[in-house]
């Protein structure tokens, strides 16, 4: 058991914050696509892998960080359009299992496919050299990187709520949500807005394999972990609800980086605990709507 000293506290709680960012952007990918679509998407994690070394392959091509930043989100999102569009949507109406099993299976295929591709082996992912280094902060030294994540995760995170709560499109996703027939009765075609939502969703998730390949590197199995945490998540911020899994997001970081530090073989059974204290509290999770899979 470490001692918990000042330095050390704004350290770890930084770290938390950097890792409850990715936890963040997932589960808003997870949280848009169910309260939208009502589906459980267990392919989430293996997007969120594929952003990573669609990174990678951009990177050794160009070698430019930011660029890698951009192209992910997009080649995911078209990836996300085309699965949804010709996986998932013909499973509508058949109950929440039927999406749930194929983005089960989706994901094996995915990760599969990459080891063909790139082999089993992990590669380590260099962040920029803008961003190497460190910055004091009150006499404390932190990593500039992690900071940028957080920054980053912010400004996404600000982007995407502007986006939902000040758009015509971003109003039809909030209508859709809970009723679909009304878009029906207006005369818009539900199954492209789906599409869409489902392709923004993805392209979270690619954004934040991205962002996370230079603190983890970049292997096939990334997503496997970070999937079960990110649902860990979602299910505490509330099925749905896209503030629930903001705030759920940086607690569950913050939770896990700083028992690491008093006791490091409890972190990750930490999160569990979490969700569970909180289940008992709010069956629904902080923000979630009871009875949104009825």
């Amino acid at each position: 058991m470490a001692a918990l000293t000042p330095e050390l506290l704004a350290l770890q709680l930084l770290v938390g914050l950097a890792l409850g960012a990715i936890y963040v952007l997932l589960a808003f990918g997870l949280s848009l696509i169910f309260g939208m679509l009502t589906v459980v998407n267990f392919a989430h994690g293996a997007f969120y892998m594929l952003g990573a070394y669609v990174a990678f392959a951009v990177a050794g091509l160009t070698g430019n960080f930011w660029l890698c930043l951009a192209c992910a989100p997009v080649v995911l999102g078209l990836i996300g359009y085309g699965v949804e569009r010709f996986l998932v949507s013909p499973l509508y109406g058949r109950g929440i299992d039927y999406p749930l099993l194929l983005t089960f299976g989706l994901s094996y295929v995915l990760v599969e496919a990459v080891r063909i591709i790139f082999g089993k082996q992990g590669y380590p992912f260099d962040s920029p050299a803008a961003l190497a280094g460190s910055v004091e902060i009150l006499g404390n030294y932190f990593p500039l990187y992690r900071l940028f994540v957080v920054a980053a995760t912010g400004t996404i995170v600000l982007a995407l709520w502007l986006f939902v709560e000040w758009t015509n499109f971003g109003l039809i996703i909030r209508a859709g949500a809970r009723d679909p027939e009304i878009l029906r009765v207006l005369g818009i075609d539900v199954g492209r807005v789906w599409r869409l939502v489902f392709a923004l969703g993805t392209a979270i998730a690619a954004m934040a394999g991205v962002l996370a390949a230079p603190l983890q590197g970049v292997t096939p199995e990334m997503g496997d972990s970070m999937l079960i945490e990110s649902f860990v998540v979602t299910v505490v911020g509330g099925m749905g609800s896209l503030g629930g899994a903001v705030l759920a997001g940086l607690l569950v970081g913050l939770v896990v980086s700083l028992t690491s530090v008093v006791a490091p073989e409890l972190a990750k059974l930490s999160i569990y605990a979490l969700m569970a204290a909180v289940l008992l509290i709010r069956p629904q999770g902080l923000f979630g709507r009871a009875g949104l899979l009825g």
